[in-house]
């Protein structure tokens, strides 16, 4: 876990790209996500990525390797849903701590490989902790503005649970992220810092918010520096946005943040905005060109792709990203 902060000060660490669209090109179907073990499972699997760590692990470890391959120091663990309250969609909350385990040996594997391969360029596993379904600050029913779909306490116990998994499976850090309502966040932190108490480690922590449109505020409200003054209690590696926006679009909100913080920043935006239907039209060097920029601006340690990113950008983006120097996490005072 040391090899982290010595490589993060020496270079810009670049993360992977989405998971869920490289899982797409296999076009699995029903029948792929159940595999012989699940086959006469009550509810439906499709659409269940997670659950491919079980059933189809060495397309996982061969999405994993490809990042690997195309430049990333990075991998995130296939485990984004992989709590108790994102699982209940698919009644398969008793199997949460296998998801994760499972997705972080597999990570793991792949990474201590290329890191033989090349042991100059060491590898790493980020634990994929994502927001859940639900939100703890807002309420889901516009009748009941006092109502809430989860507690604080339900969350806290989901994220401890996945935090435990992750860790037993071999994971260097946690990456929170995607968070679109800060509460939910500070759920999960607060249960990694159980763990870390209850274990006696310390465990690098990314975190990752996500700005969901032009107001330039998560979903539950807050601005930049809210979101970064809700997190700042606990020591993390990293703060960075991801998801939502595109690389043009999120540029100036990663400049506020980096201009306020002295943790290490991050980014993965998504490949531009989604078209009518929903796809990501932007190209690997359309997102390299773009990406520059904010190597230019010395504004970030850590950057990778979300939505819509393969290892076609993750390569160019790694390409780039070489030339230039990290961000000295210093605080602008």
């Amino acid at each position: 876990m040391s090899n982290i902060y010595q490589a993060i000060q020496e270079r810009i660490l670049v993360l992977d790209g989405a998971m869920g669209t490289m899982l797409q090109r296999y076009n699995f179907s029903e029948e792929d996500f159940r595999g012989e073990r699940f086959k006469d499972y009550p509810s439906s699997l499709k659409g269940n990525n997670d659950l491919l760590s079980l059933t189809q692990p060495k397309a996982i470890a061969d999405i994993h390797r490809k990042y690997f391959e195309a430049g990333a120091d990075i991998v995130e663990t296939n485990t984004f849903s992989g709590t108790t309250i994102a699982m209940a969609d698919y009644d398969m909350e008793d199997l949460v701590y296998e998801l994760n385990f499972e997705s972080a040996r597999i990570a793991k594997q792949v990474a201590e490989e290329m890191t033989k391969e090349n042991p100059d360029k060491p590898r790493f596993v980020a634990g994929s902790i994502g927001p859940t379904n639900r939100t703890a600050s807002l309420s889901p029913d516009v009748d009941r503005p006092e109502y809430r779909a989860v507690t604080f306490e339900e969350l806290r116990k989901a994220y401890h649970q996945q935090t435990e998994a992750l860790l037993d499976g071999g994971v260097d850090m946690l990456l929170v992220e995607t968070i679109f309502d800060t509460l939910n966040a500070k759920a999960a932190l607060f249960a990694i810092d159980q763990v870390q108490e209850e274990r006696g480690i310390k465990i690098p922590i990314m975190v990752s918010g996500t700005i969901t449109d032009a107001s330039g505020r998560t979903l539950s409200g807050q601005t930049v520096e809210a979101f970064l003054l809700s997190i700042s209690h606990i020591p993390l590696l990293s703060v960075g946005f991801n998801c939502a926006l595109g690389a043009d679009q999120l540029q100036p909100y990663l400049q506020r943040l980096s201009n306020e913080t002295d943790f290490y920043t991050s980014a993965h935006p998504n490949a531009g905005l989604p078209n009518a239907f929903g796809e990501y039209d932007q190209s690997a060097e359309q997102m390299q060109e773009l990406i520059e920029s904010y190597l230019k601006a010395n504004i970030i340690n850590i950057i990778g792709g979300c939505c819509g990113t393969t290892p076609e950008h993750i390569k160019l983006i790694a390409d780039v990203a070489t030339k230039y120097k990290p961000r000295q996490a210093v605080l602008n005072a």
